[in-house]
């Protein structure tokens, strides 16, 4: 096959920031995706739709003249949300979703649930104003290895939500573990999983074997080859309860190649290409589009693309680093090359 043409796909799960890394790194998402769902975790976060409407604004200035782009934005779920203001969410045309970080699991999370069944009355009026609940699933407690924070959180949390608010759709986000396939595939129609392009190509030797690659390193970490195996067959088989959401997060390169251990790929630059590798791989790419531009769009309740994009089998090299006047982002697979290149999409 030389070229793939899919139905324009949306991205479920994406970090875009703000200010100068902002107008940045959303060109390379918009000239793929129609819609995004945008994730909160801001400094400080957004936590109310004017919050949201306000940080929509500045997506939308910085999306290229001539691109047909909507961000989908989400609140940011913290131990102090109210009724009122998860009415006001659903009330509104610009917010999409709910955002749950366990304290302290990931970047800017600071603000995040220390208590999940603190936070039940919330779940229970999203629930019933129908706003999907987003989760970040690991537990954060230090004796808990890192490897098995996801299982766990599966296992003492989620299963825990599930149960008490059978109606909540639920996304597992960025899901990386044999476990957490099995029980989104297990699960009622109300609950389904996003999976990044790193978790379906990588294992973890790509991030420690040879020594620490920093630009690999992303949370929920990279996990065992058992696990990106059953990632790749939830992805490739079909099953609409999984979708993509590359979880893409720009980090300065200075701040990755640090000490300071920031968490999250970025893979903006070639989402589609990257995934199309993975499909490849599979010998799966006729499963590329469901994935990619139905299964989402299905269950956050919207209509589906008309659009198309276009991918060409055509090696190239990814850049080392993307930015300019001082500001430097290294993308997942710098240096490296992809067999697939966008070519067009057509609105």
């Amino acid at each position: 096959m030389k070229t793939l043409t899919i139905t324009r796909p949306d991205d479920w799960h994406i970090h875009v920031r703000s200010g100068a890394v902002l107008k940045t790194v959303l060109a390379h998402t918009a000239r793929q995706f129609a819609r995004a769902i945008i994730m909160p975790n801001l400094k400080p976060p957004v936590t109310t739709v004017a919050q949201a409407l306000t940080y929509r604004d500045e997506i939308l200035r910085a999306v290229p003249v001539g691109v047909d782009f909507t961000p989908l934005m989400t609140l940011y779920l913290t131990g102090a949300t109210t009724a009122a203001e998860i009415k006001a969410a659903a009330e509104s045309d610009a917010v999409y979703a709910f955002k749950l970080y366990p304290a302290g699991a990931t970047t800017n999370s600071d603000a995040g649930v220390a208590d999940i069944t603190a936070i039940y009355p919330a779940l229970a009026a999203m629930e019933k104003h129908n706003l999907p609940l987003l989760i970040h699933g690991e537990v954060t407690d230090e004796q808990c290895d890192i490897f098995d924070r996801e299982r766990v959180f599966v296992d003492t949390h989620l299963r825990a939500i599930v149960e008490h608010f059978p109606n909540l759709r639920t996304v597992l986000e960025h899901v990386t573990t044999t476990e957490a396939v099995q029980f989104v595939q297990t699960a009622g129609d109300t609950i389904a999983a996003t999976i990044t392009p790193q978790h379906l190509l990588f294992n973890r030797n790509a991030v420690l074997a040879g020594g620490i690659r920093p630009h690999y390193y992303c949370l929920p970490i990279i996990k065992r080859e058992r696990h990106r195996l059953a990632l790749l067959a939830a992805a490739t088989s079909g099953n609409p309860k999984f979708f993509l959401g590359t979880d893409s997060a720009p980090h300065l390169t200075s701040l990755k190649e640090t000490a300071c251990g920031c968490a999250g790929c970025y893979s903006a630059h070639a989402a589609l290409e990257l995934y199309a590798e993975a499909f490849e791989r599979a010998d799966a790419l006729d499963k590329l589009e469901g994935f990619a531009s139905f299964y989402g769009a299905d269950f956050y309740r919207l209509p589906r693309n008309t659009g198309t994009v276009t991918l060409e089998k055509n090696s190239w090299t990814v850049p080392a680093f993307y930015g300019e006047n001082g500001l430097s982002i290294t993308p997942l697979k710098a240096g490296e090359a992809l067999s697939w290149k966008l070519q067009h999409y057509q609105s």
